[in-house]
């Protein structure tokens, strides 16, 4: 498993997602990778959720980091 935290969350996303943010500076593209980091600390639904499935998991934090961004 990568330790890249930018590498991880593209790995997260679905493809077009992950072609849109890994087209980002790297700078933004850190600052969505923390971001997504804090959610999976922080939201306890998703801790449930990475017991059953640590992907799906990854994977809604990433689109919920997402849809802020674009709200």
């Amino acid at each position: 498993m990568p330790t890249d935290p930018v590498v991880r969350f593209l790995a997260a996303l679905d493809p077009d997602h992950r072609d849109t943010v890994g087209a980002k500076p790297r700078q933004e593209q850190e600052q969505l990778a923390a971001a997504w980091e804090r959610e999976l600390e922080s939201d306890d639904e998703l801790d449930t959720l990475d017991e059953l499935s640590p992907p799906a998991a990854e994977a809604e934090a990433a689109r919920r980091v997402l849809a802020r961004g674009s709200g």
